[in-house]
């Protein structure tokens, strides 16, 4: 029987492994500074807070924000909604939110879920086979009044990398609040949350080396959000709750590692992505690499089988390789991408879509071995059809 250290795990936009850096100090804050950073009348408590507050500088000079903009959740899915929900208030209806198609189901389905109350109306961007969103479109449509814009930094599925920085100025011009999924991309790609026009910003931990289960809602100062959860008062009244202290203090401590490293670490990852997709290319003629070729993420390579059905791929890979036929918020749901839908690509190009995400701990020696595995694997399925 297979183990799981015997499969080469390419599934990095799904969840990545903790760094054990990050781990050691986790572990320390579980065990050992197990204080509670609200309970101040001892030094446990103490101790906690002041770990808190340094995980606040980590992550604010990761993304140049403020540290009283920073509220902890437990992911970014909690942070889109927050944001969403906590903006999208009876003062604030109805309401019409610019959406682009191509976003993760967390902002689709908070979304959706509004405009079946009926309390917004959802206008949606144009994008293209990319992913990219029409930028003429955006302009034409915030022109025209809107609430809230909801456009992700990076593209969990294609790896597609978004003009942030334009987007948030023509958010600015028109003085609509800008929210800004960037769990795919902090961590990977320079962020700036000041100088962006951003908003509202949703991060992710377990996407960059962090625990899962940790987070956080970058808030520009003067804007307001009614709680989703009561209790206590915490964070400014937005998220009450006791802090996840040891989660917190390991995603400030991979944001630090993330400004120290990432440079660094992304050249080297695009050098192992560009290896495997050449090597892939190479051996397999009608393979189709998705998305923007020249503006990605550095460890995203999404191709498409056109004449294999994604399953049968994953079927016969599952025990040497961790791929995705498609996002893990979509996990177990059998349904064509919304991504590639909204992209416009053919249907045998949907059916046949693999995700490969490859990370920090990635080796050269499981890009090759990786790069066999697959090609023997769609060599057998073609002796097979």
């Amino acid at each position: 029987m297979t183990t799981q250290e015997q499969i080469i795990y390419l599934d990095y936009h799904s969840t990545t492994p903790v760094d054990t850096r990050v781990a050691e100090k986790v572990m320390y804050y579980m065990t050992t500074a197990f204080g509670n950073a609200n309970s101040v009348d001892h030094d446990y408590g103490n101790q906690a807070a002041q770990a808190v507050k340094q995980a606040r500088q980590q992550i604010a000079e990761l993304i140049n924000a403020a540290v009283k903009e920073i509220i902890f959740t437990s992911g970014a899915t909690e942070s889109i909604n927050l944001a969403i929900q906590g903006y999208i208030t009876p003062k604030n209806t109805p309401a019409k939110i610019i959406v682009s198609p191509v976003e993760h189901k967390a902002v689709l389905d908070t979304c959706k879920a509004l405009a079946k109350k009926r309390v917004v109306e959802i206008i949606w961007l144009k994008v293209n086979q990319q992913a990219h969103i029409d930028l003429e479109h955006l302009e034409k449509v915030c022109s025209e009044g809107a609430s809230l814009i909801c456009v992700m930094a990076a593209n969990n599925e294609v790896g597609t990398i978004y003009p942030i920085k334009k987007i948030g100025a023509i958010a600015q011009t028109y003085h609509i609040p800008f929210l800004c999924d960037a769990s795919q991309a902090v961590g990977k790609i320079p962020i700036n949350f000041q100088d962006w026009g951003i908003t509202y910003l949703a991060i992710s931990g377990h996407k960059f080396y962090a625990p899962k289960g940790v987070g956080a809602l970058v808030v520009k100062k003067s804007y307001e959000l009614e709680p989703m959860i009561y209790g206590g008062g915490h964070q400014q009244g937005i998220r009450s709750g006791t802090l996840n202290v040891p989660g917190i203090v390991g995603l400030g401590e991979a944001c630090r590692l993330r400004q120290l490293e990432m440079k660094a670490d992304e050249q080297a990852i695009a050098l192992l992505r560009d290896q495997l997709q050449n090597l892939l290319l190479a051996k397999i003629p009608n393979l189709v690499v998705n998305g923007d070729l020249n503006n990605r993420l550095s460890g995203n390579l999404h191709i498409s089988l056109p004449d294999i059905p994604n399953s049968a791929m994953i079927a016969r890979v599952r025990h040497q390789l961790a791929i995705s036929g498609g996002a893990a918020c979509s996990s177990g749901v059998v349904a064509p991408s919304h991504v590639l839908q909204a992209m416009n690509l053919a249907e045998n190009i949907i059916e046949g879509a693999l995700r490969i995400g490859i990370g920090k701990f990635t080796t050269q020696e499981e890009i090759e071995k990786a790069s066999s595995v697959i090609i023997s694997a769609v060599n057998r399925i073609h002796q097979l059809l």
